[in-house]
C-alpha cells in the first residue's frame, strides 16, 4: 500500500463523493414547495422545470449512490486517519445516517409519485408511469409519502452540514487530515 492511499481517498471515491454533494444540495434547492399540493391541483410536472431537475437529479443520485456502494466494495484501501474513538464512533454513525438518507430519499419519492398515480418526469421528456408494484402496495397507503420525502430531504441536509462542519473543524482546528483525505492531492511543483 502506498502513502497516498493511506492518507487520501482514491480519485473514484472523491468524485462519486463531490457529484453526490452537489447533485443533492441542487435538488435540495429545486424541490418544489407544495408539491403535492401542486399535484392535488392538476398541475402536470412536466410543465414545471424545478420538478423535472428536481426528479432527474434525484434519480442521477440513486445511481450514483448504488455505483458508490459497489465501488466501496471493490476498491482496495480507505485511508486511516487517527482519532479519538468516540470521534471515529460518531463519523461512522453521520456515514450511516447519510447511505441510509441517500438510498431512502429516491424510494420515498418513487412511493410518493407511485401512491398519487403521477409518472416520474425526467429531462428529455422521458416520463416513467407509476411503478405498479409500489402504487398498489400496502406499503403506499402508510404513510403520505411526499411527507416523509420532504422530512427526509431535511434531514439529509441537516446531516450532510454535520458532516461537513465536522470536517472544516478536522480540517481548521484538529489539522488532521480528514477533508484532505476527500480533497484531490496538490500536485508538487
Amino acid at each position: 500500500m502506498n502513502q497516498q492511499s493511506k492518507t487520501q481517498y482514491d480519485a473514484v471515491s472523491q468524485t462519486f463523493h463531490w457529484l453526490t454533494a452537489i447533485f443533492v444540495v441542487i435538488a435540495f434547492i429545486l424541490g418544489p414547495e407544495h408539491f403535492g399540493r401542486l399535484m392535488k391541483q392538476g398541475i402536470d410536472p412536466a410543465t414545471r422545470i424545478d420538478i423535472v431537475w428536481h426528479e432527474s437529479l434525484g434519480m442521477l443520485v440513486m445511481a450514483l449512490t448504488v455505483l458508490r456502494l459497489l465501488w466501496g466494495a471493490l476498491r482496495s484501501s480507505t485511508p486511516h486517519i487517527p482519532m479519538d474513538p468516540w470521534m471515529r464512533i460518531a463519523a461512522k454513525l453521520v456515514h450511516v445516517g447519510l447511505w441510509a438518507l441517500l438510498l431512502a430519499l429516491p424510494v420515498s419519492a418513487l412511493l410518493a409519485l407511485s401512491s398519487r398515480n403521477i409518472p416520474l418526469t425526467l429531462l428529455g421528456g422521458f416520463r416513467l408511469d407509476p411503478i405498479p408494484l409500489m402504487a398498489g402496495s400496502s406499503m403506499a397507503a402508510l404513510a403520505d409519502w411526499g411527507d416523509v420525502h420532504q422530512f427526509l430531504g431535511d434531514a439529509i441536509m441537516w446531516l450532510a452540514g454535520l458532516h461537513a462542519a465536522a470536517a472544516i473543524y478536522h480540517h481548521v482546528v484538529l489539522k488532521d487530515g480528514v477533508l484532505a483525505a476527500m480533497l484531490p492531492r496538490r500536485r508538487s511543483r
